[in-house]
């Protein structure tokens, strides 16, 4: 965890339907990304973490989002998952630590115990202050602000969570990643300005899905307005 210090972490995800959703692709991203000076990435489902192991030996936070019918967590929600990932070349794996119910009876304290005898270091995934405390209290490793805006508790709230860095820096002693809503190099250095540990940063960087889309509905919008307003 050490070499991820005050440095940049890159999300290289995709869409499902997406053509970049392929693990060669996600690879290459990957490997453009460390090439350029990212410290670490974070990748979902085994597969890409395979395919982007066999490229880098550059840290790997892992996770593998699976959703099941009647529960809100999907990132990583069992111990079945975190080894998959593990077994896939996984160096950090990433949980929902949220405090809401999990498929399997599964807890945050348990998954964190399976996975430590994994001999693999936790990142817990969080909403809110408390819930960041109490991953930190059943063991997690590193504590990131991944699921501010996300969850029913906090869906009126817009990423980045600043205000939720500063207070889990100053409250915990484990160490704090930013991740969620960076969108330019400005607000990564904020992030380490206010103590974070590292910066996670994915759709500014590699959503290249997400960001067309958004460009693409903000030109339409506009020459809609235009049109309707007239000359």
């Amino acid at each position: 965890m050490q070499s991820l210090q005050h440095k940049l972490i890159v999300s290289c995800q995709a869409p499902v339907d997406s053509p970049l959703h392929d693990p060669t692709v996600i690879a290459a991203i990957a490997q453009a990304a460390i090439n350029r000076g990212a410290a670490g990435l974070r990748i979902d489902t085994p597969a890409h973490i395979q395919s982007v192991r066999q490229r880098t030996s550059a840290p790997i936070i892992g996770l593998w989002k699976r959703q099941f019918e009647g529960f809100e967590v999907y990132i990583t929600p069992q111990a079945d998952q975190a080894k998959a990932i593990a077994l896939a070349g996984a160096d950090i794996i990433a949980i929902d630590a949220t405090l809401r119910a999990r498929p399997g009876g599964e807890t945050v304290a348990s998954l964190v115990d399976s996975i430590h005898r994994l001999g693999k270091p936790v990142m817990a995934d969080v909403d809110t202050l408390e819930s960041a405390i109490a991953a930190a209290a059943v063991g997690a490793d590193l504590v990131g602000t991944t699921l501010y805006g996300y969850t029913q508790q906090t869906r009126h709230l817009n990423p980045p969570g600043f205000d939720l860095l500063k207070q889990m820096v100053d409250k915990l002693s484990v160490p704090v990643i930013c991740e969620g809503g960076i969108a330019s190099p400005t607000m990564a250095k904020q992030a380490l300005d206010l103590g974070a540990y590292a910066v996670v940063v994915g759709t500014a960087i590699t959503g290249i899905d997400a960001q067309v889309k958004s460009y693409c509905e903000t030109l339409d919008y506009e020459h809609d307005r235009n049109t309707h307003n007239g000359p």
